[in-house]
C-alpha cells in the first residue's frame, strides 16, 4: 500500500474542549448527486466516539505547508483532542473547526458509518466545500509526506 500516493487531509470534528480530528489519506469523492465523499476512520481512534456523538465532521485537505499540521493530527507530537488545535488558525466551522489557510475546506453531515473490521467508512453528505488556488497539496507516498512537482512538463 506504500504505493498508493494520497492527498492529506486533517479531519476535524466536535466543538470547544472536545474537539479532536485525525489526519487521513483514505479520503475519496463518493457521488455528485447527492455530493458526497467517503472517510476511512479507525475505529480505535479517539476520534470515533466525537464522530459518532456530532454526527458532522470537516475535511480540511492540506497544502504543502502543513507537513507539521499533519503530523500533529497523526499522534506524531503526543498532543490529544483540543490540544492538537494550538499551532494553527482554526476557525469554528459549524459544528468541526475548518484550517482556515486550507487547500480546502468541505463541512459534511455524517449520512452514514458502515463498521468493517477495524474502521468505520464514513460516508459525508457535503454541506459545503471553500477552496484556495495557487497552492500544492500535501501528499503521502512511500511512507512520508511529498509536494507535486507542478513545474514540471507535461509528457
Amino acid at each position: 500500500m506504500r504505493q498508493l500516493a494520497g492527498a492529506v487531509s486533517v479531519v476535524s470534528v466536535g466543538e470547544g474542549a472536545h474537539r479532536t480530528g485525525f489526519t487521513a489519506t483514505s479520503v475519496t469523492s463518493l457521488s455528485i448527486d447527492p455530493p458526497s465523499l467517503l472517510v476511512s476512520l479507525n475505529r480505535n481512534s479517539a476520534s470515533w466516539p466525537i464522530v459518532q456523538r456530532y454526527r458532522r465532521f470537516t475535511v480540511n485537505i492540506l497544502s504543502s505547508a502543513h507537513r507539521q499540521i499533519a503530523e500533529t493530527f497523526a499522534g506524531r507530537r503526543g498532543l490529544r483532542g483540543a490540544e492538537r488545535y494550538a499551532d494553527a488558525r482554526w476557525q469554528q466551522h459549524g459544528q468541526a473547526p475548518a484550517l482556515i489557510d486550507a487547500l480546502a475546506v468541505i463541512e459534511c453531515d455524517l449520512d452514514e458509518a458502515i463498521e468493517r473490521h477495524s474502521h468505520a467508512i464514513l460516508i459525508g453528505r457535503v454541506l459545503s466545500v471553500s477552496h484556495r488556488t495557487g497552492v500544492d497539496p500535501l501528499v503521502y507516498w512511500q511512507g512520508d509526506y511529498r509536494r507535486l512537482d507542478t513545474d514540471a512538463d507535461d509528457q
